[in-house]
């Protein structure tokens, strides 16, 4: 903040140039004024004297016409360059000077008052890259105090808590995220998992009716499945622990990295049932959507409008779900027309693949700044499948509005 205010005090002492310099200049012209009448006074008093040695007839009628001469040139000469100008008031030197010791006390309570500081101070604060864990926790939380109503602000958020282990925390920030973007499945199983943490992991009527309302409408939503399981394993419920985790084993990609991790807790969950089968093959994946093929081009129209090295953003998003992208590829607009695919290694959160959702849009926006989610031109699909297999083609061609 140091840079903002030594700026607002350079500029506040130009504005004060404005007032104090023409006072500075009004008391010059008054000295001139004053040195000017001074002499005029002498000049008076010395033709007063030369009369009135001419009327006790010290000097001659010639004499004294030339004595008011010599009087008449040295005046002439006193007054020479002088500068002519009004008379300064009293009211004319105060104003400016109480105009110029108000003005700081004013600007500051104005701009207290309407300014932005606290903009400029977050601007800083997000322009800088976080350097841990607690300065990214910091970055979100102010980010949903500055917004309260977005969802993705609370939904980072909880993830961020759940990351240090503040179940409790991640649960109200979970909820906040689901009051505004509506019970989406995703959202309701990232609540039931930090509830269940934050409960010293004990199964509550709640919990069961999050993960039911979840996988009621969407039956591969990850997250649930995956908290099911764990709730039953630590609960002795072996054989429901390996049904939930090879249901999500199914709905995982051949390369996602949690995989292998699951399929270990369903050899120990076999193991506690039958200690034989710790060497039973697990069952096999089901394989995973192919992913979208989209091929994107640029309206002929726009050609003009946008720069080479403008980012373009190509994603898709669920068309009922969290409002975050699925999958994301960025090129820029030297790299169109291009044909990109989007598929679950593309995830931005493991927990939200596009896989995991039955019905998606297809979006590409350039963004001149690099941000995804505003730019200057878009383009849009219809929803659509996320199964389908034949390429989609999407041109940009429209004016960018907001995120929507």
């Amino acid at each position: 903040m140091i840079e903002f205010w030594l700026s607002a005090g350079l500029l506040l002492l130009a504005a004060l140039s404005f007032l104090l310099i023409p006072l500075l200049r009004g008391r010059k012209a008054q000295a001139e004024e004053d040195r000017t009448a001074l002499n005029v006074t002498l000049y008076q008093e010395r033709v007063q004297e030369l009369e009135g040695e001419h009327q006790a007839g010290i000097l001659s009628a010639a004499q004294l016409q030339a004595g008011r001469d010599d009087a008449a040139r040295e005046l002439l000469t006193d007054t020479a360059g002088a500068e002519v100008g009004g008379k300064v008031g009293v009211l004319g030197r105060k104003v400016p000077l109480a105009a110029a010791l108000l003005m700081p006390l004013l600007g500051y309570g104005l701009y207290m008052h309407w300014g932005a500081i606290d903009d400029v101070e977050r601007a800083r604060t997000f322009a800088a890259q976080p350097q841990s864990i607690e300065a990214m926790t910091a970055r979100l939380e102010a980010k949903v105090q500055d917004n309260p109503q977005s969802a993705e602000g609370w939904y980072f958020l909880g993830r961020t808590y759940m990351a240090q282990e503040r179940a409790g925390e991640a649960a109200k920030a979970f909820e906040r995220a689901v009051g505004i973007a509506g019970r989406e499945p995703a959202l309701l199983g990232q609540w039931a998992q930090a509830l269940y943490f934050a409960g010293n992991k004990q199964w509550t009527a709640q919990l069961q009716a999050l993960t039911d309302e979840a996988l009621k409408a969407d039956p591969a939503e990850a997250t649930s499945l995956g908290l099911l399981g764990i709730a039953a394993y630590e609960s002795a419920r072996f054989a429901e622990a390996i049904g939930f985790w090879e249901r999500l084993v199914a709905v995982l990609p051949e390369q996602d990295p949690s995989r292998q991790a699951i399929q270990g807790g369903i050899a120990r969950a076999r193991q506690q049932l039958d200690p034989q089968a710790a060497a039973a093959p697990t069952a096999p994946a089901a394989t995973s959507a192919r992913g979208l093929t989209v091929q994107v081009d640029l309206a002929a129209a726009l050609q003009d409008k946008v720069q080479p090295s403008d980012s373009v953003f190509i994603f898709a998003r669920a068309t009922s779900g969290p409002p975050m992208p699925l999958a994301v590829k960025r090129l820029t607009v030297a790299d169109l027309p291009a044909e990109v695919s989007l598929s679950d290694s593309d995830a931005m959160m493991p927990q939200l693949k596009l896989s995991g959702f039955a019905q998606v849009q297809l979006v590409a926006r350039i963004s001149r700044s690099g941000n995804a989610t505003a730019g200057e031109w878009v383009g849009r699909s219809q929803p659509l499948a996320s199964s389908v297999t034949e390429p989609q083609q999407l041109t940009i061609d429209t004016a960018d509005g907001p995120a929507q």
